[in-house]
């Protein structure tokens, strides 16, 4: 593990993104339990591409997922529920990854669902330059549907009680509806990820993202160089 400051860690991303060649947009993936920062991650990585000049496209999975009746027909708080039901895959390769990809045509959208009016949506369709960047943040990114569509994939880890801490901090629900929500869906979904995904094992940059200002990293051989 490199340890080091806030921009030291998006320095090195930015590096380890500039390091890897496609012929079609680049498909980033920023994965990791709720509250881990992979959001911030993102953006923050988004401003630093595009102040070198690099075309950057962001999504994120929360504009994935399916109507509240079917991410949550096994219960509100069912942890198979979240990892089963909650995201739209099929939708993320056909409307986003597929098109971006290498046999694409580049024509993408960000975003299917709505969350405020709980509907479906479709948003005009935008076309990406082949050098683009997609930096697409959220939770169970290296599942088997998802993780060869990634050019790179970035993992940001964080101990679980942390990320409840965090979710507490922000304020924006009942702190004990919080815990419950994280100790019976959350959490339980996660540790039922890494059983079966194995995340961290697939991963090519693993971010320790515990000190949100002191960040640690460890960079492995990006997937990509492998198969060349």
């Amino acid at each position: 593990m490199q340890y080091g400051t806030r921009d030291d860690l998006l320095g090195r991303l930015a590096t380890e993104i500039g390091s890897v060649t496609t012929a079609h947009p680049l498909r980033v993936a920023i994965d990791g339990p709720p509250g881990a920062g992979k959001t911030t991650l993102a953006d923050e990585l988004a401003a630093v591409l595009r102040a070198q000049g690099r075309e950057v496209i962001r999504a994120t999975i929360d504009d994935f997922l399916f109507p509240r009746a079917q991410r949550y027909r096994r219960g509100q708080y069912s942890a198979e529920g979240c990892y089963f039901d909650a995201h739209d895959r099929d939708a993320i390769r056909r409307v986003l990854l597929d098109p971006l990809g290498p046999d694409g045509d580049r024509r993408f959208r960000t975003v299917i669902y709505q969350r405020e009016t709980d509907t479906t949506v479709s948003l005009p369709v935008a076309t990406a330059p082949a050098d683009a960047v997609l930096l697409f943040d959220g939770v169970f990114l290296q599942r088997p549907e998802l993780l060869d569509r990634w050019d790179l994939s970035i993992f940001v880890a964080v101990e679980f009680d942390r990320t409840l801490e965090r979710a507490q901090a922000r304020g924006t629900a009942d702190t004990t509806e919080i815990e419950r929500s994280w100790r019976d869906r959350y959490i339980p979904s996660q540790q039922l990820y890494f059983a079966q995904a194995r995340p961290t094992h697939h991963a090519d940059i693993i971010v320790n993202n515990d000190e949100l200002q002191r960040p640690a990293w460890e960079v492995r051989p990006h997937r990509s160089a492998r198969k060349q």
